[in-house]
């Protein structure tokens, strides 16, 4: 039988049009049983045309952040596995199918989107600025934190159900660094993490500023790595060595 899928997409200020087309490519390419839209500050507009979309949305008033978007909308979901994918469709369907595939075969419970693959194809890049700093927090991270990845903040992971249960009790980002903690809180519990080849296109609307976001998330790097020691630390102790 094949595990069900939930999908999550967390969204602040999407193009409505553009959203519903990348869901409808969502339900045609990976049948999940659910797919729910965790909507922060929505305007008439995008409840009227998501609405019409057979989705389940859930919508906030407050600016969530990305972080306590997906960890919401993950809590909610009932099914085997559980996705998230950015809402501006940078990630194309067929790479987020090639992650679902990838768990679904049982190798890794928790598998991440991975731009910086060697076989990843970039279609549209970053401005310079944007991938130096990326490069630059990506070559931090695996000098400081427990998971070796090659991209931490791709915009598309899944995880299987239970192991969410373990991970989830340990993310506390409500920004743009939960991916980060999401993939360094699985590794430190031990979870073998799959990087997978994407496609990729950088959207040049995107809502994200690339300096304030880089100090955001060099700010997490020091907090994650200080929340994953704190774990392993407390799981030495609970499994000593004899």
């Amino acid at each position: 039988m094949t595990d069900s899928l939930g999908v999550v997409i967390p969204a602040y200020d999407p193009d409505p049009l553009v959203l519903s087309r990348y869901l409808t490519a969502v339900r045609t390419a990976l049948n999940p049983e659910t797919v729910r839209i965790e909507l922060d500050q929505p305007t008439e507009s995008h409840v009227e045309v998501l609405s019409e979309s057979a989705i389940d949305l859930n919508t906030s008033r407050d600016r969530r952040g990305k972080g306590a978007a997906i960890t919401a909308g993950f809590d909610a979901l009932d099914t085997d596995i559980y996705v998230f994918a950015d809402a501006d469709g940078s990630i194309p369907v067929s790479s987020l199918d090639d992650i679902v595939r990838e768990i679904r075969a049982e190798e890794s419970e928790v598998c991440i989107g991975s731009r910086r693959h060697p076989s990843s194809k970039i279609l549209a890049h970053q401005t310079v600025v944007r991938r130096f700093l990326g490069a630059l927090f990506a070559v931090a991270a695996r000098r400081v934190l427990p998971a070796q990845c090659r991209d931490y903040q791709c915009g598309a992971k899944d995880v299987r159900a239970d192991a969410w249960e373990s991970i989830g009790r340990h993310c506390y980002e409500r920004g743009f660094a939960w991916d980060l903690e999401f993939v360094s809180v699985a590794g430190v519990l031990g979870y073998d993490i799959a990087e997978v080849p994407v496609v990729w296109a950088d959207q040049l609307d995107s809502t994200v500023d690339p300096l304030p976001t880089s100090f955001e998330l060099l700010a997490a790097l020091i907090t994650v790595k200080r929340r994953t020691d704190a774990i392993a630390t407390n799981r030495a102790v609970r499994t000593p060595s004899h």
